[in-house]
């Protein structure tokens, strides 16, 4: 399946044509920035690489075809393939690669030794170093390959990133141990190896320095565990769009006979079947039949929807009631969930350009350690030390400035702060999410399934006076509906089921009419459950349903033997917690706004409930990412807060996006903070943890990147040893480890109390 897809262009000018592929083997910002500037040197191409997915896409002329494009990133020391036609499936996995958590546990085996030994005097033995020796090399020789082959890669593309310094200090520590031994009388059986300050300056037995040639790899393997731990789930968001679509579909032939064929080859103007449960599989118009489709998974709405010949309906909702018929009005790329695939695949392309502080420098510290390594060597040199002590002091600077800390700050920090959040009931995705809240000013909300429940229930039973009263209406409302396969009806037999005590009575001649209601015969009586208008109904009844009406609630009406008797409101219900955590929103110093499918009477009713201004109603999913690309674009840093594929892409392309946990795994797989727990309040907590989580990361790299700017300057005028040296990189890394495991008993603070005046009470 090709993946060039070609765009009108005005004019006579050749047409330009988008490809896609997916790149192997990056780490940094260095390899994007690589990447994108190889493609670009090809006339008419322009290209933007997504760190995250490990894809790139390329704009170019129709002349130039795929298999150059992917011959010009393997020029540049990567591997490149087209996507599956699957979205989403192949996502991430030519970026990652096979897992390092192998490689890591064996290094880490044959390193721990070697550490221990080589750095406390008192336990070496007779022969030690070789024993060492023997552990040390299939470490920097498989252990460390991944860092020599990216090197070699870069070298090759004439750039150098932290897996050259990797892979160097690696090298220098192992091939000046080896002089050590087999010429530098290390290789004595009695030989000890102290633990000092400053390194040799006179002749005499040369150190080994197998505790940096292990620790290197070791530390960074760690750290890129973690990393690649916290982007797994990078593609999830596009896979839970792809399996909302339908794989075979049921069409109906003009004489009637029917046929299962596969989705992709249904065409515009076929006519296809629907049956209760199933999802419809395109965008479409219903020709017969009636039901009420579930439309919360695509749209947010959290009321169902009664259709009928005439009525258009959407791929992905879910049929609740009776058969269907549907003609196809668009397939493919055209339909509305496809639209919305598009728009998380481009958000996410967009977000994963902000890259780490580490990956952003990597490109002039590398080079610029590497060119003082050399200073040193030949300034010594020059100086007329001896080899030992000038090769010591450039190997110092390379093990020193070996980015152990750098690799680590993040994760770690992220690690802690994901297992407290956990324990909190909030996952953060990745370091995207920490740097995004901490300067989020706007927080757009959805409503349904995130400040309410998601679900329809009985909120209100109103009953006529003088007549059955309300207990026996619900009684009777309920048995009625006990055959409904609606969405209305089967909440009204929950209820009544909840409330009564007993069983509920049998229903007879059960009738339901498509859009209008039930009707049945309970107890000797005929009952019918239909929705109505207000005018008609007895002034009571009148009034509870215009209230309910006006506050966005479902209106049915139940009759006794055709006399009203009671009225029953339905709708979502808020969520506990919901007023609590918009508060200390707001008490955060961000802005809620509330952007739903649903209509504006139940929007406001909400927002008036929780204290929200701003309201945006009957929003579609592009409405949604509309409404978050115009607050970005005035200057505000967002956040969205949503549960379903409607808000995917909004999700995708906020600057931070938060799922409920009882969401769809769409929605989860597009945020970068998913909320497992039910209350709302962990909202509040969730930014409160990531602005401390961004915090330690900051003082993290402060610390990583302070380090090196003292301690390369002591190793080049040589006052430290590769062993101090080593020794001072170990303490440095678990300095930042220490202060992110700190998170791990980060408990949240209350709400901070404004100083201004008090917020007016809502109604």
């Amino acid at each position: 399946m090709s993946t060039t897809t070609t765009k009108s262009a005005p004019h006579s000018s050749p047409a330009p044509a988008e490809t896609e592929i997916l790149v192997g083997g990056m780490t940094c910002a260095a390899c994007v920035a690589r990447v994108e500037k190889k493609l670009g040197r090809l006339d008419g191409v322009t290209a933007s690489v997504n760190l995250a997915t490990g894809r790139a896409r390329v704009s170019h002329p129709a002349a130039v075809t795929a298999e150059e494009l992917m011959a010009v990133v393997e020029g540049a020391g990567f591997t490149a393939a087209l996507p599956r036609p699957e979205p989403g499936e192949a996502e991430g996995e030519a970026a990652d690669g096979p897992s390092p958590l192998p490689r890591l546990l064996i290094t880490a085996l044959l390193s721990v030794p070697v550490l221990v030994i080589s750095m406390a005097p008192a336990l070496q033995f007779r022969n030690w170093q070789w024993l060492c020796f023997a552990l040390a090399t299939p470490v920097a020789a498989w252990g460390a390959w991944p860092f020599h082959a990216k090197a070699l890669r870069g070298l090759r593309g004439a750039a150098a990133t932290m897996d050259t310094l990797v892979s160097l200090g690696v090298l220098a520590s192992y091939a000046w141990s080896v002089y050590a031994l087999f010429f530098g009388g290390a290789g004595d059986p009695d030989m000890r190896m102290p633990f000092t300050l400053w390194p040799e300056t006179v002749p005499g037995t040369a150190d080994v320095y197998l505790e940096a040639v292990v620790a290197v790899p070791l530390f960074v393997l760690t750290g890129r565990l973690l990393e690649s731990r916290a982007r797994a789930g990078t593609g999830s968001a596009l896979r839970a769009l792809a399996s909302l679509a339908a794989k075979d579909v049921v069409v109906r032939a003009a004489d009637g006979a029917e046929r299962r064929i596969p989705v992709a080859e249904l065409r515009v103007g076929d006519r296809f079947l629907v049956r209760p449960g199933e999802r419809v599989a395109t965008d479409g118009t219903v020709v017969s039949g009636g039901s009420a489709l579930d439309l919360s998974l695509v749209t947010g709405e959290s009321a169902p929807v009664d259709v009928t010949p005439g009525t258009a309906v959407i791929g992905g909702a879910v049929n609740s009631g009776g058969l269907l018929e549907v003609r196809a009005e668009a397939v493919g790329a055209d339909t509305q969930l496809a639209r919305i695939t598009r728009l998380v695949e481009d958000a996410q392309a967009g977000k994963a350009r902000v890259q780490r502080l580490a990956d952003a420098i990597a490109g002039v510290f590398v080079p610029a350690v590497m060119s003082v390594a050399v200073t040193v060597l030949g300034f010594w040199l020059g100086a007329g030390a001896s080899p030992q002590a000038a090769i010591t002091s450039a190997v110092a600077v390379l093990v020193v400035a070996c980015p152990c800390a750098l690799g680590l700050a993040t994760p770690t920090a992220l690690l802690a702060a994901t297992g407290r959040g956990a324990g909190l009931g909030i996952l953060v995705s990745g370091p995207q999410a920490l740097e995004g809240l901490r300067r989020v000013d706007t927080v757009v909300l959805d409503k349904t399934g995130t400040l309410t429940t998601g679900s329809m229930t009985v909120t209100e039973v109103t009953a006529r006076e003088g007549g059955c009263g309300p207990d026996a209406a619900l009684r009777y409302a309920a048995a009625a509906e006990a055959g409904s396969e609606h969405p209305v009806g089967r909440a009204v037999h929950a209820h009544g089921l909840a409330e009564e005590d007993g069983p509920l009575p049998v229903a007879e001649d059960f009738a339901a009419t498509a859009g209008v209601g039930v009707r049945a015969v309970v107890d000797g009586k005929r009952v019918e459950v239909a929705r109505a208008e207000a005018d008609g109904l007895p002034d009571a009844l009148a009034d509870a349903a215009r209230r309910a009406e006006r506050d966005g609630r479902t209106v049915v009406v139940v009759r006794v033997e055709g006399t009203p008797e009671a009225v029953l409101a339905l709708g979502d219900t808020v969520r506990a917690g919901s007023y609590r955590a918009v508060d200390h929103l707001k008490r955060l110093g961000l802005r809620p706004v509330l952007a739903t499918g649903d209509g504006e009477a139940a929007a406001r009713a909400v927002a008036a409930e929780l204290g929200i201004a701003e309201v945006h109603s009957k929003v579609t999913p592009e409405g949604k990412a509309d409404l978050v690309r115009a607050l970005r674009e005035k200057g505000h840093r967002v956040a969205v807060i949503g549960d379903g594929v409607n808000d995917t892409a909004a999700l995708a392309g906020a600057d931070l996006g938060i799922a409920m946990g009882s969401g769809t795994d769409a929605a989860i797989g597009a945020a970068d903070v998913t909320l497992v727990r039910e209350d709302m309040g962990a909202l509040a907590d969730a930014v409160r943890l990531a602005r401390r989580t961004s915090l330690t990361v900051r003082s993290n790299l402060a610390w990583a990147f302070g380090y090196n700017l003292v301690t390369v300057p002591l190793a080049a005028v040589g006052l430290l040893s590769p062993m101090v040296a080593a020794a001072a990189m170990s303490v440095s890394s678990l300095l930042v480890v220490g202060n992110s495991l700190r998170l791990r008993g980060w408990q949240p603070a209350p709400a901070p109390t404004r100083k201004s005046a008090p917020r007016k009470a809502v109604a």
